[in-house]
């Protein structure tokens, strides 16, 4: 049963195509297109793919991105299947004062983060950081509970508020250093170090509150551009949520 997934953030769509609902299922193609160029997708790089039988997908975008997707998948006969928050799915409990209202993407990225760390072997508390166009930074304790996360801007409109806010501040994207010299520098340097300071104080957090030191996985389009400037121990994974969004196939399409 050859299942398709799809992310579709708040800049691009990202799809994969599996072999059967199941995280260690094989991959048999991927691609990714930003937002705009969504109607390209039915006659172009789906269009000769081996048929999907299922979809499960998350999506931050809007009801009229979503009618969008819909209409590129006409070529194939299923119902899609959207990931909403809830109570309590694939081993993961919901604290979210309401559950439904955490964004989906976060709420995949924790199920695909925790059952990556379990498939290990590992049973630790696990602070999840995903860095796109915007932060989050999620703290899930030993026992599989979500315990709460935060938001932040990320590099982009961090530097666009800036730019918005400061008269004649409109400078190219400068380079991570302790000790800027520049203004490029002190505002590339500035955003990093505060999306590294939330990463710590969450693992530190998470450490007080368990008394165990926390497990931290990064993904997301930009996480890469963290990879030098974090202080605490990390692992960064491509396609976290394609990871959860298989784990919750394997769940839901028995």
């Amino acid at each position: 049963m050859n299942v398709l997934a799809i992310d579709v953030g708040n800049t691009r769509l990202k799809w994969a195509l599996y072999d059967r609902a199941h995280p260690d299922a094989a991959l048999l193609a991927q691609g990714a297109e930003f937002l705009e160029n969504i109607e390209t997708l039915s006659d172009g790089p789906w269009a000769g793919l081996p048929l999907p039988e299922r979809m499960i997908g998350c999506i931050v975008a809007g009801d009229a991105v979503k009618r969008r997707v819909h209409e590129q998948m006409e070529l194939w006969d299923f119902t899609p299947q959207w990931v909403v928050a809830s109570a309590a799915e694939a081993g993961l409990t919901n604290g979210y004062d309401h559950p439904a209202r955490l964004g989906s993407d976060r709420w995949v990225a924790m199920i695909g983060a925790r059952q990556r760390m379990l498939a290990q072997g590992q049973k630790r508390p696990l602070v999840v950081v995903m860095v796109g166009t915007a932060v989050t930074v999620e703290a899930i304790d030993e026992q599989g509970r979500f315990l709460g996360g935060l938001i932040l801007p990320g590099h982009g409109i961090m530097l666009r508020a800036l730019e918005s806010g400061t008269a004649g501040l409109h400078v190219p994207t400068g380079e991570v250093t302790p000790f800027p010299t520049n203004t490029s520098d002190a505002l590339t340097s500035g955003g990093t170090y505060a999306i590294a300071g939330a990463c710590e104080r969450m693992v530190q957090h998470l450490r007080d509150r368990t008394g165990q030191e926390p497990m931290c996985v990064m993904t997301g389009g930009a996480g890469w551009k963290m990879a030098p400037s974090m202080s605490v121990q990390f692992e960064l994974v491509d396609n976290l949520i394609f990871d959860g969004l298989l784990s919750l196939s394997q769940v839901r399409f028995v």
